[in-house]
């Protein structure tokens, strides 16, 4: 397997930094991308992507603008809107795709962020099947456990406060996360805020969702408080043809999950079940 720096450009040419682990074989000309959570890093997605690379697929993880290496030198005054991530560097990363590979299959695993805003996208036409882990509908009353207080008080008092005061989102001032662009981070408290969450933005080309033929399975995980299972069925319900996984860490013989542990290499048990459900769902035989 080879390991690939590479710049993507995104839809309005703006530059992400990607990385494609590329198998020595891979017979069918598949591709699969793997679309981050809110400001997570394409780094932390390594080991999953590794091991679908040694499955035989070429896989491209990527940054979206702002974050990891598709960062400027500085976030203060840098222009994002939340919904960029999605319409121009995710459908700017699916272009780029078709036009380097030209694949015969191209699959999806969308993590939080990742699978809510894929239905959106304008080429998601190109998109033969996805999968997705935790993203549910960051709605604050959706939340579980001591969450729900922390998404409430987040989303009202500390992004828009510190965005505003920082001119950026400070979020490694808080703990392990990455620093987000105001607008990012404004947009997404808003979305968080309203109990449609984003299916409550007007502005987006929400009628997109209902035109994704594609077909989904969407994991949640039963100690995922950030994505319970009611706020992850209340997200997915929006696309057409979906498949529901409600995973209990003890099924594996873990303690915890939680919203990013599926991504750990703790979890590799459930890792061949995904590249089984999409070679079900698209065969080329």
């Amino acid at each position: 397997m080879q390991i690939e720096n590479v710049m993507i450009p995104a839809c309005d040419g703006y530059e992400l930094a990607g990385t494609v682990y590329q198998p020595e074989q891979n017979e069918t000309n598949t591709v699969v991308t793997i679309n981050a959570a809110t400001a997570v890093p394409q780094q932390f997605y390594k080991a999953f992507a590794t091991f679908l690379a040694e499955q035989g697929y070429t896989v491209i993880t990527f940054d979206y603008r702002g974050i990891g290496g598709s960062k400027p030198e500085s976030l203060r005054g840098f222009k994002a809107k939340v919904e960029d991530w999605a319409m121009l560097d995710m459908a700017g990363v699916v272009d780029w795709v078709q036009a380097t590979y030209q694949p015969k299959r191209l699959f999806f695993v969308g993590h939080s962020y990742g699978g809510q805003t894929a239905g959106m996208l304008p080429n998601a036409d190109q998109i033969d099947a996805m999968v997705t882990f935790s993203s549910q509908s960051g709605y604050w009353k959706l939340q579980g456990g001591n969450q729900k207080l922390a998404v409430l008080f987040h989303m009202y008092v500390t992004f828009p406060l510190m965005s505003h005061l920082f001119g950026y989102m400070p979020w490694s001032k808080l703990g392990s996360a990455e620093d987000m662009p105001k607008g990012v981070a404004l947009g997404w408290a808003r979305w968080c805020r309203h109990p449609e969450y984003l299916m409550g933005d007007k502005h987006l080309p929400l009628e997109r969702y209902q035109q994704f033929k594609a077909p989904v399975l969407a994991y949640s995980f039963a100690d995922d408080n950030w994505g319970t299972k009611k706020s992850v069925d209340t997200m997915m319900s929006v696309y057409p043809n979906i498949t529901r996984r409600h995973v209990l860490p003890s099924d594996i013989g873990l303690e915890a999950i939680g919203h990013v542990g599926f991504f750990r290499p703790k979890s590799a048990a459930l890792w061949p079940d995904i590249v089984a459900w999409l070679e079900e769902m698209v065969s080329l035989e």
